[in-house]
This record gives C-alpha cells, structure tokens and sequence, in this order.
C-alpha cells in the first residue's frame, strides 16, 4: 500500500517557517515527506534538510519522495525526542527552523494492520507508531488497571463516559482476551447510550485516541522536548507546530508563551530580579487554523491548529 499522507496546514506552515534559502532545517515528523518536500525545494546548494521519523513505513515513503534532492536530505529513524542527539551525531548543532506535525498519518489509519483505525473489525490491537517498541495497544487494554484505563481515557480521550468504558472493559477481557479493533470498538459501543452515539461521531475515536498517546508517550514527548528545540533554533529561527489534539495544543501555548516571557518575579515586582531572559516572542497569537478550502478537501485536518515561535 502506497503511503498516502495529505500535509495538513502545508501552505501556511512553510510560509511561517520564513525559509533562507541556505538554512538547515528539521522535520521532526516526516511522515510521507509532504512538509519536507516543499522545505527542501526552497533550498539552495548550500541548504540542508534532516527528516526524522520513527516510523518504518514512514521512512521508506519519504526516502523515495525526497531521493531528488540528493545529499541536500539527510533521513534518520528515530523519535523526535532525541533530535538534538541525532543532529549532534551528524555535525548539527543549531538549526534554522523545525516543523512538527503531530497527526497520525493518513497512511497509519488506513492500514488495518497498523491498528490504529476502529473501522475495521479484524485489525490487530497494535498502534505502535515504531514497530522496534514491543508494547501493543492490546497490551495496555488487557493488562491495564481499571483506574489506570479510566485516568487514560478521561485525560486524553477526553471522553465523559472513561469510567464506564473502563469497568465494561474489564469485565469483558475477564471472559476473553480482548484481541482486534473490532472486539473493542463493540464494548466501546456498549459503555455508551444509544442517543450520544447517534449526535456524537464514532463512539470509539476518543477511546482510541487515549490509548494511542498513552502507547506512544505523545504528551510527555511534546512536553519535555518544546524547550530543548527552541534552544537548537539560531536567532531569527523559527519552530511551527501542528496539533490535533486539546492537550496537544495546550502544552504547546503555555510552552510558547512561558519561553517569551519566562519572568517568575510577582506581578507587583517594579523591575525584574529573577533574571529569566525571553528566548524569542510567539508569532501566532491565536493558533493558524485550516481554510474552508481545506476543511472541504480534507475532514481529518477539522482539529489541526499551527501555532509559530521565533527565536530571538
């Protein structure tokens, strides 16, 4: 299956990143290649670009998306957490900007085998987003508390009905291992009333959503990594980052604004004794949302936010 991904806010995150045509730039989450194939066209000779991805599809994808530009690219397997090792292995120490796309791919959701998607009832329970990591999602839904799997599903599911999905969950896999998407999509279905069903989208997006973050340790990624990014920008650059997520997007706000004005001093203090200096300012004071062009070309891109900081 081809690995088929449409870049979410494409236009206006390569517009934000104010590409110099002789900059070094990072994709952090390559996926298909889409944001690094407009970033590596606007570069010269002298430019570089370095995609990583943890993803084995992902990789294989955008090796072939990318294989014009040459030595211009530079692609590394690994999770964007440990970007700062991975550049410093290869001679990069400051960068001229950094994208994030935080979607799962398109390409991850309609591969039944991924077990990311809950429309397809035989998939595997997996969702890993690196398939070298030996934890399954089915392994967090079997073997999971069910405290634990509420705190997961009311926190990053967002979903008011964690505490029934959890107990029906538990009591399920009392009687059988809970092995496909679709065994779970079914006991899903029946934590929640008919009516909520009927006005709320598909009843187990929230649910999969949870596991999948929980899996992939998506929030504590983003969270302990922002400031060490911002660190590797060189003055004037920039860092642009997608969210699709409420608590995605949160993290990055508090992150952004903390980094502008990381002043600890009390509010009534006259001057600044703290001594926190701003590393940059937010270029985007309200998150860049898509168009309606988009929305109609793309219903997946509904929740995606493009918030920017630049670097002092």
């Amino acid at each position: 299956m081809e690995f088929n991904h449409y870049s979410v806010l494409l236009e206006e995150t390569i517009e934000n990143l104010n590409i110099k045509p002789d900059g070094i730039y990072v994709d952090g989450t390559l996926g298909g290649g889409g944001h690094s194939y407009q970033i590596a066209k606007r570069l010269s000779e002298k430019g570089r670009l370095i995609g990583i991805d943890q993803d084995e599809d992902a990789i294989r994808a955008a090796s072939e998306r990318l294989n014009e530009f040459q030595d211009k690219v530079t692609i590394i397997r690994s999770n964007y957490a440990n970007m700062k090792e991975e550049l410093q292995k290869i001679g990069v120490e400051k960068v001229d900007g950094i994208v994030l796309d935080l979607g799962v791919s398109s390409f991850q959701l309609d591969t039944p085998e991924r077990g990311f998607t809950y429309r397809d009832e035989n998939a595997p329970l997996d969702m890993r987003m690196d398939n070298r990591q030996t934890l399954t999602a089915k392994d967090i839904v079997n073997e999971y508390s069910e405290m634990e799997l509420y705190r997961i599903i009311r926190d990053y599911g967002e979903d008011k009905f964690a505490k029934n999905i959890a107990k029906h969950i538990v009591k399920a896999r009392e009687k059988k291992p809970i092995e496909t998407t679709g065994d779970l999509t079914e006991i899903i279905r029946e934590s929640i009333p008919m009516k909520m069903q009927v006005t709320s989208g598909h009843p187990a997006k929230r649910t999969f959503q949870a596991i999948r973050i929980e899996l992939n340790h998506e929030l504590d990624v983003l969270q302990n990594n922002l400031d060490t990014m911002i660190e590797m920008l060189n003055p004037g650059g920039r860092i642009c980052i997608i969210t699709f997520h409420s608590l995605e997007d949160r993290i990055v706000k508090v992150n952004f604004k903390r980094n502008e004005n990381p002043c600890t001093c009390p509010s009534d203090f006259p001057v600044c004794v703290c001594g926190a200096v701003s590393k940059g300012k937010v270029v985007t004071r309200k998150p860049i949302l898509p168009s309606e062009k988009e929305l109609e070309e793309n219903k997946r891109s509904k929740s995606a936010k493009l918030r920017v900081f630049e670097r002092a």
